[in-house]
């Protein structure tokens, strides 16, 4: 489901923000789709419960889920939340592989090679 690197720069929560902007992103969650409780995906991931819970909060306030007192977190309606994040990671990856030395032309032969890859 969710992929964490622990010994990543990343902080954990926003790894868990990701991971769920991702699949929603990719419509692998739709729009109601129950998330796992904290808890439990706590435990699946091998994290603390408050580290989730943090991330579900970020999530809620960021629009991308929503609560419902004693029933959950379930995906909210996307009104571009999902691809404002999406694109708020990529540009700061974009913009860290500028200052390393990544040229343009690079980051576009990327992109090129990564949409041949997913159009497999």
């Amino acid at each position: 489901m969710i992929n964490i690197d622990l010994t990543g720069r990343v902080p954990i929560y926003e790894q868990i923000c990701k991971g769920f902007a991702e699949l929603i992103g990719s419509g692998a969650l739709q729009e109601n789709d129950k998330l796992p409780g904290a808890r439990s995906l706590a435990k699946e991931l091998g994290l603390n419960p408050n580290t989730v819970a943090k991330a579900y909060s970020r999530l809620e306030h960021d629009g991308i889920i929503y609560s419902v007192a004693g029933k959950g977190c379930f995906v909210a309606k996307q009104k571009g939340h999902i691809e404002r994040k999406l694109f708020e990671d990529f540009d700061a990856a974009a913009s860290a592989a500028i200052r390393a030395g990544v040229t343009v032309t690079e980051l576009k032969e990327r992109l090129d090679a990564l949409q041949k890859e997913d159009n497999k």
